[in-house]
């Protein structure tokens, strides 16, 4: 079975594919600048639509039975992990991801509509006390209509995790994904989902610009925004729909860092270190954005760090072999390229990469940084590994804590209690000891703190229920009330 057959040119899924309004794209492999095909762009007008008809379809969605939406969840699944090499495809041609990374979204992405399955299932309650002879207790009740914003970097798992609790609990879901992934990141969910039952109207996808985000935050019918995305257009977003009096969840930025202690074994933290600033070419907001090495180890772990570095493939991920792909276009490598070359000028010490052709750019290390080196100080978003060497425990923390980010944390150590005792001084909303900071499952929550988001607002049984559920009080009694008046 071919999920991506027809040719989707100007078309948005509102539960069938249908014209957009606002024109068309096209979908280019950043691999070899190929058009794979065209993508339809919603407008303000497309998604007061989507949501108008979201909204009707919602009221018959969340009456079905919790068995009825886990089985379409679970069939979901399935089809994910049946049509795995397709999706793959579309994530290594049009996503850059190579091809480790494009089987890892898929896995994860199945695995969302899995737990969300689960998720239908749970207690969605509790009895309550009360001073008077009735029933008290709460209930969770969707939210009505949740609207999704997902990006390019990750766009699979990044558009599903919001997706798939939210449509289990019985909301319905419009998903507007980054116009430069709309296959993999819009199309291949649209057709799992139609495929797997969700009636009509219940998900839509409407690939768009600003307009269309900005529509879809505004629309009095929906009521909550799940953003992922840079905390500038984060910030935005928030004020957004503060105005509108709705609920926001923020996924954002993150200059995470790694801690390499004076006890590790610096073979295997090279290692660790390599895999958390290079994967998918540093584009995902738990990227090591920061490399804070004890001075007695550092000149060896720099040193083993860029060799790891120089031996890494680059190239297409449209053939197997490259263990990095292309960023994601010009705009993103130039500014990567910019804040290494300002680095350098500022006194850093290009130990590998710095280079690019195209849109591959290699995995670069840089030693001698300070806290105000511009690619330590700003989140990269590109294979850029900032080392900085620290003396004590209290400098440790100290750098550490010089941000605003706060997403994930990695720390190195023979001894995981020092690891425990550096997390409670660092701010974070994700922490691995004896790990690095990029790590996702759809069984645990997710999310960062400061300026890297909102809080854990996915994964996980309570932070989805919290995210897409309102809590509702009611009460119960066998008798009318009596009141004096």
């Amino acid at each position: 079975m071919t999920l991506i057959a027809e040719d989707y040119t100007s078309a948005l899924f509102t539960g069938a594919w249908t014209p957009a309004r606002g024109g068309d794209a096209p979908v280019v492999s950043p691999s070899t600048g190929t058009v794979l095909g065209r993508t339809g762009i919603a407008n303000a007008e497309d998604v007061s639509e989507a949501a108008a008809r979201a909204a009707r379809a919602q009221r018959e969605w969340a009456a079905a039975s919790f068995e009825e939406r886990a089985a379409v969840l679970r069939r979901a699944g399935d089809l994910l992990e049946a049509n795995s090499e397709e999706i793959m495809g579309w994530l290594r041609r049009e996503g850059g991801a190579a091809a480790g990374m494009a089987g890892f979204q898929v896995h994860v992405a199945a695995g969302e509509c899995f737990e969300a399955a689960a998720l239908a299932s749970q207690p969605h309650g509790e009895i309550l006390r009360t001073g008077k002879p009735r029933l008290s207790f709460s209930r969770q009740v969707p939210v009505g209509v949740v609207g999704v914003i997902a990006p390019f970097n990750v766009p699979l798992i990044l558009g599903i995790r919001s997706v798939a609790p939210a449509l289990a609990v019985g909301n319905a879901v419009i998903l507007k994904p980054d116009p430069r992934t709309a296959v993999c990141g819009g199309a291949v969910m649209a057709e799992v989902f139609r495929r797997a039952g969700v009636p009509e109207g219940v998900f839509q996808v409407l690939p768009g610009g600003a307009e269309a985000g900005e529509a879809l935050v505004a629309d009095p019918h929906v009521r909550a925004i799940s953003f992922t995305g840079s905390t500038q257009a984060g910030r935005k977003v928030g004020e957004a729909a503060g105005h509108h009096l709705k609920r926001v969840h923020l996924e954002l930025g993150g200059n995470s860092p790694l801690v390499v202690l004076d006890d590790v074994d610096v073979e295997s933290a090279s290692s660790i270190g390599a895999w958390g600033s290079f994967l998918h070419q540093g584009q995902i907001c738990m990227t090591t954005g920061r490399h804070l090495v004890h001075e007695s180890v550092a000149d060896e772990y720099v040193e083993r760090l860029a060799d790891r570095a120089d031996a890494l493939t680059v190239g297409s991920t449209e053939v197997d072999g490259a263990a990095l792909g292309p960023v994601i276009d010009a705009g993103q490598r130039d500014k990567i390229h910019a804040l290494v070359t300002g680095s350098v000028d500022s006194g850093a010490r290009l130990r590998a990469g710095g280079t690019y052709e195209g849109l591959f750019y290699r995995p670069t290390v840089l030693d001698g940084v300070r806290a105000q080196t511009p690619a330590y100080a700003e989140e990269v978003f590109g294979p850029v590994a900032p080392v900085v060497r620290f003396s004590s425990i209290d400098d440790l923390v100290e750098l550490a804590n010089s941000t605003e980010y706060g997403l994930s944390l990695g720390v190195l150590t023979s001894n995981p209690m020092r690891g425990m005792e550096i997390a409670d001084r660092v701010p974070s909303g994700i922490v691995h000891i004896n790990d690095q900071t990029v790590d996702d499952e759809a069984v645990a929550p997710f999310g960062g703190v400061g300026d890297s988001g909102t809080g854990s607002r996915f994964g996980g049984t309570r932070a989805n229920l919290e995210a897409f559920t309102e809590t509702q009080w009611v009460t119960m009694q066998a008798d009318p009330a009596r009141y004096p008046f």
